[in-house]
């Protein structure tokens, strides 16, 4: 019996509803028909049981769920004896846990719900491992057994012997105001121990919000007062779940820096990123989590930064030799469809004129432009410059002040519009959302597979709106604006709250939209990799954010970048495998080999 496979069984408790359905998993079970209780459903009980021990694998009760709420799942050899916890029977279960090295940053790299969040949980010393023994958990003398001749006994002997402080930064940081009570100043001076208040809120531009209320902040400044909280308590671990969503490109880049600021030679950084370029800046070493999201998690071994990220993109560990991702991940940027002459004249263009718009203390001026059908445009600059201004005025929600040009008109454009922030009213389930709102695209079979399988929406039809995570409204409300007819599609920061994974997937659905329809897209995206993989052109962003800012006409995306990148002053390089942007370190050679010769943007493969 030893070489029998590993399985698990996962009941969704949201999902399994007994009093609802026949059990037929019951019913259909073949080991129930011989008499073994491998199945039970019992009228007290909420949600079926099902017996690990006895389940054979053949997965008759998973067709036969009438809710889809049961997933059995082989697990690859081995992995038994590596359980680190387990939440209870029949539910999420995490192998292995990351190893965290003194005096260096460890990025943790995986899709949503892979357990990365409990991963962090174990190591901040919150959450005990039960190594899967739920009913009858083990002390810490047994878990410290289990972990011997590992890195990671002697990183729990001093959580408990040193009484280890750990502080994570949550991953949802819209969820601070609830807990968080008066003004950023006053909330940064009760928790400064390490005297760099200041200096904190120099580098992260706190400054200008100092006598802000914490539920006053836009999500970019909550990000940036949720770093500055932990980065100014005195820690031996600090834990950063999601550092960079709602911050601009040079945010995350000073960001980044403030974390690694934290190492000292015992101390430990943890990052949990999505962002790949940040995760590549910021990580001394990474682990990866593969497995199956809401099922189980594995984590590997730590690897070097380029060959973990590799790792993770191309879906197979060949320290395990094991594919976790059936197709691997890359970036080569597809010629554009715009080469040969005779297809020019078939594409529309469309002109703008040089406008301007004063909203209180802030200006911006955009200069006139042009753009084509079947073309995305990418809208680059820091928060603060007006993008989401100029997207307004485009679609006629904002009347601009003065028009300059011979064509004084802006054209009539119907515009289809997914805002950055997304707050669910809609009180029904996500099928009722798509009827009311795209009822003929969602019908149609060309945008079910070009759009709505990719984003996996078939998953989320029965939930009710209200209930959806940040990452599962991200998807729909795409969708919803892919579905919405429109000649212009605007599209505001369609990265924030998807993983890595989701992330590549939503920019191909994008741009496969994009030129399937014949339609342009304007996108305001910060995640550097996703933002030069969706570009034909760009719209960089110059000037004083919030005071006055320039918005220039779309130029390519080799000139665009390199105008960008030159402000930040950061230079990047391409990775040999998969072709995705990689940012040199600050004075190494190659940085300073590519500012001397101008290119800090390289596309040359």
């Amino acid at each position: 019996m030893s070489d029998r496979l590993t399985r698990i069984a996962i009941v969704t408790s949201d999902r399994c509803k007994p009093k609802k359905c026949r059990q037929e998993c019951k019913k259909s079970c073949p080991v129930v028909k011989t008499g073994k209780l491998c199945i039970e459903v019992t009228p007290a009980s909420k949600i079926a049981f099902i017996s690990e021990e006895l389940c054979i694998g053949c997965g008759i009760c998973v067709k036969k769920c009438p809710f889809e709420a049961i997933q059995i799942i082989n697990l690859p050899k081995d992995l038994d004896k590596d359980t680190t916890h387990r939440y209870g029977p029949n539910t999420f279960k995490l192998h292995r846990l990351p190893v965290p090295r003194p005096g260096q940053v460890l990025g943790l790299v995986g899709t949503n719900g892979i357990g990365k969040s409990t991963a962090l949980k174990v190591l901040a010393g919150k959450l005990k491992p039960n190594l899967g023994r739920f009913n009858n958990p083990p002390d810490w003398q047994e878990i410290l057994t289990y972990f011997r001749g590992s890195e990671l006994q002697n990183y729990f002997t001093r959580i408990l012997e040193d009484n280890l402080k750990a502080i994570i930064k949550p991953q949802y940081v819209d969820h601070i105001p609830r807990a968080v009570q008066g003004n950023v100043g006053q909330v940064l001076d009760q928790k400064d121990e390490r005297g760099k208040k200041a200096e904190l809120c120099r580098d992260l531009e706190l400054n200008q919000v100092i006598d802000r209320n914490v539920g006053d902040l836009s999500g970019g400044e909550l990000q940036r007062f949720a770093i500055a909280v932990v980065a100014i308590q005195n820690a031996e671990i600090y834990m950063f779940d999601e550092p960079s969503s709602y911050l601009d490109v040079k945010q995350r880049l000073k960001a980044a820096q403030v974390i690694r600021s934290l190492l000292r030679p015992n101390s430990y950084v943890i990052v949990v990123e999505h962002d790949l370029s940040v995760l590549d800046y910021l990580s001394d070493f990474i682990c990866c989590l593969y497995g199956k999201p809401g099922a189980y998690g594995v984590v590997t071994l730590p690897f070097s930064v380029r060959e973990g990220i590799n790792i993770f993109l191309s879906g197979f560990v060949p320290t395990e030799n094991l594919r976790f991702r059936d197709e691997s991940l890359t970036f080569k940027v597809a010629e554009t469809p715009q080469e040969n002459a005779e297809e020019i004249q078939t594409y529309a263009r469309y002109k703008y004129p040089t406008m301007s718009k004063t909203q209180g203390n802030f200006k911006l001026r955009v200069v006139e432009g042009e753009f084509t059908d079947s073309q995305i445009v990418v809208m680059l600059g820091e928060n603060g410059t007006g993008k989401t201004t100029f997207i307004r005025m485009l679609a006629g929600l904002l009347k601009p002040d003065t028009v300059e040009g011979s064509e004084a008109e802006i054209p009539e454009f119907n515009v289809s519009y997914k805002p950055q922030k997304i707050s669910p009213k809609f009180q029904f389930s996500v099928r009722q959302l798509l009827h009311s709102k795209i009822r003929d695209s969602y019908m149609h079979p060309q945008f079910v597979s070009d759009v709505m399988k990719p984003l996996l929406i078939e998953q989320l039809m029965d939930q009710e709106v209200v209930n959806l995570s940040g990452g599962e409204l991200q998807r729909v409300a795409l969708c919803l604006c892919l579905g919405k007819p429109a000649d212009i599609y605007l599209i505001d920061e369609p990265s924030a709250y998807l993983d890595s994974e989701q992330r590549i997937v939503a920019s191909k659905v994008i741009k496969r939209f994009i030129l399937h329809a014949k339609k342009t897209a304007f996108v305001v995206e910060h995640d550097f990799i996703m933002a030069s993989y969706l570009a034909d052109r760009v719209i960089v962003y110059e000037g004083q954010p919030s005071v006055d800012c320039t918005a220039n006409s779309p130029q390519s995306l080799l000139t665009g970048m390199n105008l960008f990148l030159s402000h930040l002053d950061i230079t990047f390089r391409r990775d040999p495998s998969n072709y995705r942007p990689r940012i040199n370190k600050l004075e190494s050679t190659k940085d300073r080999e590519q500012k001397a010769a101008g290119s800090y943007y390289y596309l040359d493969d």
